[in-house]
């Protein structure tokens, strides 16, 4: 395996008020990940939102499966599935297909959410996200091993059966000890969605406790990477573009929780200096990718050539630099 593995971010947040742009950006997301899969990238990662002003992909399930359609190795991930919006049986269905079609590349985490509006649009219950995210994973578990069984008062049995034995893959993602508790006692790996070394101490500490196997997920680059050749120029371009997708993003923030890419900028300057998101050159990226190999470790960016509505063009620009300019040069 290389040192190098980019991520392909896919998130569609953009301006979708008109449906011809946004068949362009979807086909274009699709085409992509295609291109992505051709040329040694790592990761496609899929989201899941919904009630936001400037859109974001609602069916990662879906994106999933029209990716795995068009690619033969890259993994797909859906980072993250806000699962108790589902049924748990058609839950269950869903992804054993995505685990046939993909042969095993589809591995997601599995999230609740933190906003009671996600929960209000597809009319699940808030307050009862805890029991409900106890029994989804214990249906999904029981479901995907392909026997009948009893399923609220009544024996169902759940096809296909998933292509990855013992299931498909998935983490259980969460920023609390809720979370790292529920992991742990499940023996699922843990996504925190950023370092946290604490929470993951803590978890690993549940693990021993419960008698589980921990596992937590490993970042090796969380800023958000655009590549041009004339950075300086892009910012100016395309800042409107990272700064419109960083607002919605700031609006669903919680107090209690500070996530990686939340800001509080308010320009394009002060979300620059900010270092969430870099915009640089190949060679700029190629620079880094030779100084993690000298490092021993690994190089996965995250681009995000998509985001906020950047023109397509420019998107297919930015990830064609990345292949040239830095992954054929390796």
């Amino acid at each position: 395996m290389s040192h190098v593995q980019p991520v392909l971010r896919i998130n569609m947040s953009g301006q979708p008020n008109n449906p011809e742009a946004e068949a362009d950006r979807y086909q274009a997301a699709i085409d992509l990940a295609e291109y992505a899969d051709r040329n040694a990238f790592g990761i496609v990662n899929v989201e899941e939102h919904h009630d936001a002003e400037i859109g974001w992909l609602p069916s990662p399930l879906l994106m999933a499966g029209m990716i795995a359609s068009r690619t033969r190795r890259v993994t797909i991930r859906a980072s993250a599935l806000l699962a108790t919006l589902y049924d748990p049986l058609r839950l269950a269905e869903d992804i054993a297909m995505l685990d046939l079609v993909s042969r095993g590349r589809f591995v997601f985490v599995l999230g609740q959410g933190y906003r009671p509006s996600e929960y209000h649009m597809l009319d699940r219950d808030w307050a009862g996200r805890g029991a409900n995210t106890d029994f989804l994973i214990e249906t999904l578990l029981t479901a995907w091993r392909g026997e009948a069984f009893d399923y609220r008062g009544q024996r169902v049995h759940v096809s296909p059966k998933p292509y990855t034995r013992p299931h498909p893959p998935f983490f259980y993602g969460g920023m609390s000890q809720v979370a790292a508790r529920r992991a742990a006692r499940y023996g699922l790996p843990f996504f925190p969605g950023q370092p946290m070394p604490e929470l993951e101490s803590y978890y690993l500490e549940q693990c021993r406790i419960h008698g589980t196997e921990g596992r937590v997920h490993q970042f090796f680059d969380m800023t958000l990477l655009f590549v041009d050749k004339n950075p300086n120029q892009a910012w100016r371009e395309l800042g409107p573009c990272f700064l419109r997708e960083s607002r919605e993003y700031a609006s669903w923030s919680k107090s209690d929780v500070a996530r990686h890419y939340q800001s509080d900028s308010d320009s394009i300057d002060s979300l620059r200096k900010q270092g969430s998101i870099e915009i640089l050159t190949p060679e700029e990226c190629l620079q880094r990718a030779r100084a993690r190999k000298d490092q021993g470790s690994r190089y996965e960016p995250i681009l995000h050539p998509l985001a906020g509505g950047i023109p397509i063009q420019r998107a297919q620009d930015c990830v064609e630099l990345f292949v040239e300019g830095v992954l054929k040069r390796v």
